[in-house]
């Protein structure tokens, strides 16, 4: 929603269509919300004709309706000027504009004020928006002709007039500048009139705005417009940290907002005694840290040569603090100051943590996972796979002793028939369940390796395998290598033992015919 779109003829806003009660912010810096639009005035009391216009940023003027035409806020017009026409937007109106020229204006006269000639129409608009899209060019190029001269100025901001004869040029300097020759040299480069004027910092953040660390558009560009000075002291009272970068603003200056609280701080300090008092102890000397004026605490430290510089930090409320120095006054000393410490009762939550999600490290061990353990691989199973590998036969299979090869027979559990009446199971005797259920034997010839079960008819008497007979001292050392040599190889095809391959002709040394040359 711009400025220019929100008034027509009737007098009603098109953009926001709040009746002239804009409050939304969006259609100029320092709105004002018109809070007696909707009263009326008393019979025979005529609308009062001073009304407040807004120009760019945040430059605002008072004009007199001479001609009574029906305006509303946000209507464009055309005023007087100094010379010519210039072209802005209605902010304030009726009993509201009478309030800001006395707080903004007071001596002024309103036969002395401008006047408004009237409603702009899309002439004048257009011609004023073609004059707002040269500024930001006509700024650079003033910046380089600045830099030329070797001016030490910074050009933060130009403004033409709606009819476009004239320009002003708003510049900071910390020293003063002689800009009569730039004044020429930019009459003549864009043929019309220069008017040059010098602001501060802050007035230059109020011009351009931004958003600062609070996150919130800037107060000099929204409301703010009494730029106090603020000094170091303010931090101070309110225990902040004299940080250069955390208490400047873009501006480069303290901020603003330094000294918005600074009254009640200094009200509440008075309750506080002095910082520089020292607490005189039987353990020591105490001195003071800091001060928490919210909760009306003092933390003092004692010296470091002091039995008490164990304790460390020591906090006090105001009263105990004022209780110690009166015994002081008293040339009494108290024995220590934990003894005026004020124990406050911790409130505990009206709901119980069942879940447990106050817990800081409830999520420690959730997303741990367990890792799995690999198995074990067995030597001796990997030496039997490669014992049994018929394409490794370099290395001779390796005996294992205790081990069986073949796997042992199940045993079937035993069961007890339940007692029937008053018969009692007969017991049978260690021998005679030995001699039931002997062990089996082992077969000769095979130690442990082997076992053989004679109680199952059916199993098959198992043969030991033969040992692999080790390769002869010939095929593994040098006097086997015409014999290795003399095996055929598989993969490739018979040849004749004796066959040669057949020599190539030699072409290189002939010489070759020329083209009317026959060929001998």
């Amino acid at each position: 929603m711009g400025c220019q779109s929100c008034g027509n003829s009737n007098g009603v806003p098109r953009g926001c269509k709040s009746n002239g009660t804009c409050s939304s912010g969006g259609c100029s810096k320092l709105p004002v919300f018109n809070w007696l639009a909707d009263i009326e005035l008393p019979n025979g009391q005529s609308t009062y004709d001073i009304l407040e216009i807004r120009f760019k940023n945040s430059r605002k003027s008072f004009f007199r309706n001479a001609n009574n035409l029906s305006l509303q806020v946000g209507d464009a017009v055309v005023v007087e000027a100094e010379q010519g026409t210039d072209v802005g937007v209605v902010s304030v109106v009726g009993e509201l504009a009478r309030i800001q020229v006395r707080k903004k204006a007071p001596n002024l006269k309103s036969h002395e004020a401008h006047k408004i000639i009237r409603k702009a129409n899309t002439t004048d608009i257009e011609k004023w928006v073609a004059s707002r899209e040269k500024e930001d060019e006509t700024m650079f190029e003033a910046r380089k002709i600045a830099s030329a001269l070797a001016l030490k100025m910074k050009i933060s901001d130009v403004e033409y007039q709606g009819d476009g004869s004239k320009a002003t040029f708003y510049y900071t300097a910390d020293e003063r500048v002689d800009f009569r020759q730039l004044i020429r040299d930019l009459a003549e480069q864009f043929s019309l009139k220069i008017e040059m004027k010098q602001i501060g910092a802050r007035q230059e953040a109020a011009r351009l705005g931004g958003i600062g660390s609070c996150g919130r558009e800037l107060c000099c560009s929204t409301w703010l417009t009494d730029f106090r000075s603020v000094s170091t002291a303010s931090a101070r009272y309110q225990q902040l940290s004299l940080n250069q970068q955390k208490l400047a603003g873009q501006c480069g200056k303290l901020k603003c907002c330094l000294n918005f609280e600074l009254d009640t701080y200094v009200e509440a300090l008075k309750a506080f005694p002095r910082n520089d008092i020292k607490l005189q102890t039987k353990k020591g000397r105490a001195f003071h840290v800091k001060t928490d004026v919210f909760r009306g605490l003092m933390w003092y430290l004692y010296d470091a040569n002091s039995e008490g510089a164990s304790n460390g930090f020591v906090p006090l409320k105001i009263e105990r603090v004022h209780e110690i120095i009166a015994l002081n006054k008293a040339g009494e000393q108290p024995n220590d100051l934990k003894d005026f410490i004020v124990l406050e009762p911790v409130k505990e939550p009206d709901y119980t943590n069942v879940v447990g999600q106050d817990s800081l490290n409830r999520f420690e061990h959730v997303f741990k996972r367990k890792k799995k353990k690999k198995p074990s691989k067995n030597k001796n199973n990997a030496a039997r796979a490669n014992a049994n590998n018929p394409n490794n036969k370099s290395k001779p299979p390796i005996e294992t002793k205790g081990e069986n090869t073949n796997p042992p027979a199940k045993k079937k559990p035993f069961k007890r028939k339940p007692a029937q009446g008053n018969q009692k199971s007969p017991q049978v005797s260690n021998d005679k369940s030995r001699h039931n259920n002997p062990k089996p034997r082992q077969a000769e010839g095979e130690g442990k390796a082997k076992v053989v079960n004679n109680n199952n008819p059916n199993a098959k008497s198992a043969k030991p395998k033969p040992r692999p007979r080790p390769k002869s001292k010939q095929a593994v050392g040098e006097g086997n290598t015409k014999a290795a040599a003399d095996k055929p190889n598989p993969n490739q095809g018979t040849k004749p033992a004796n066959t040669k391959p057949k020599p190539r002709p030699n072409n290189r040394n002939k010489r070759k015919p020329k083209p009317n040359e026959k060929e001998s």
